[in-house]
């Protein structure tokens, strides 16, 4: 499948930052655990965190006492990172792209990249991963994927599918497992999933929607979403809130 052209990519949450940190979901701390069993991740492991955003990700790793350069080209994003993170002193906040993150050759041990790699340039972005990975570094993929098995997240699915015209041209799942295994030749692509989840009330929801880039802000469109996010919250409320179910997929080189 030919790779979509993106050229709005680095700008087009500009003016989602709030939303994006108030209502998306982070990622489970569990990863890190898989990465010391599987990628011999520790304590002195400097992590790329490539497309960091508002900081989540990178979040997981300076927990665990890890140098993590954030490297995010969009600058609302990251300035909320570093006033997030701004606690912790081996976060380096960088103004790259996956294409050119400026890091020096040979300075990561694991390039990592949560809910972003549909973004890149994917023949420029292998070159420069290869260029900034230490011998035996790694690089993991990560996306929270919605798991439609559940009837509320299912419907939630069903509802921006058919009212957001540019859904299917933007959704993750336009990039296939075997597209990732390409990019990953020559070594083994490695798949793991976790559960996660979020519970939200109803601004929660609508936040959540909001969130996304492909979900516009005011119109008519936009009136119809908030319609039927109402109406999903009365079907599927429970004490106040409804929960969204996760698939937080992992893929992994080393």
């Amino acid at each position: 499948m030919p790779q979509r052209a993106m050229p709005d990519s680095t700008s087009r949450f500009s003016n989602r930052v709030q939303d994006y940190i108030r209502y998306r979901p982070t990622y489970p701390k569990a990863i890190t655990d898989l990465l010391r069993t599987e990628a011999e991740l520790t304590p002195q492991s400097v992590i790329a965190d490539i497309g960091s955003g508002t900081g989540f990700s990178s979040l997981l790793f300076l927990e665990n006492g890890h140098t993590v350069y954030g490297v995010e080209p969009n600058g609302p994003m990251r300035l909320a990172a570093e006033k997030m993170l701004a606690g912790y002193a081996s976060f380096k906040s960088i103004d790259g792209t996956a294409e050119y993150t400026t890091l020096p050759d040979a300075s990561v041990d694991v390039v990592f990249c949560a809910q972003a790699f549909h973004w890149f340039d994917r023949e420029k972005t292998k070159t420069e991963f290869s260029r900034i990975l230490r011998n035996n570094g790694g690089t993991v993929l990560v996306w929270n994927e919605r798991d439609n098995q559940d009837p509320f997240t299912r419907a939630y699915g069903e509802a921006m599918a058919v009212l957001i015209p540019d859904f299917t041209n933007t959704h993750r799942q336009e990039i296939s497992d075997d597209e990732i295994r390409a990019f990953f030749t020559p070594n083994d692509m490695r798949k793991f999933v976790l559960k996660n989840q979020q519970e939200l009330d109803l601004p929660g929801l609508k936040g959540r929607l909001l969130s996304s880039s492909y979900v516009p802000q005011s119109g008519p469109v936009y009136d119809a979403l908030m319609e039927a996010m109402d109406a999903l919250f009365d079907a599927f409320a429970s004490n106040a809130l409804v929960t969204m179910v996760y698939e937080t997929r992992i893929y992994m080189r080393f």
